[in-house]
């Protein structure tokens, strides 16, 4: 068993996942290795919440040039967690 805190690396914050945040919806970047079950049970542990569901989506990493020369951000994994409706929700702009 991986720790929790080695399966979700960090919280995506765009204008679309703070919307879906209202939802009870969260996005996080894990690693891409882990599976869904990994994915539930990390956000379960790290927040301390009931997870109802989980998708997931391996993304390409962008082409970028550098003048003449081509090279290539890394491939990652995004997960989208939905929570149960009796279940808390992710505080992680406390400080904010």
């Amino acid at each position: 068993m991986r720790d929790p805190h080695d399966v979700i690396i960090r919280p995506i914050v765009t204008e679309a996942s703070m919307d879906a945040m209202a939802d009870k919806k969260y996005t996080f970047v894990v690693d891409k290795r882990s599976n869904k079950t990994e994915i539930k049970n990390a956000v379960e542990q790290v927040f301390g919440v009931k997870v109802a569901q989980v998708n997931t989506m391996n993304m390409l990493g962008k082409k970028k040039r550098m003048g003449a020369n081509i090279g290539k951000r890394a491939d990652w994994k995004k997960a989208i967690v939905t929570l149960t409706e009796d279940s808390k929700t992710i505080e992680y702009f406390e400080g904010i």
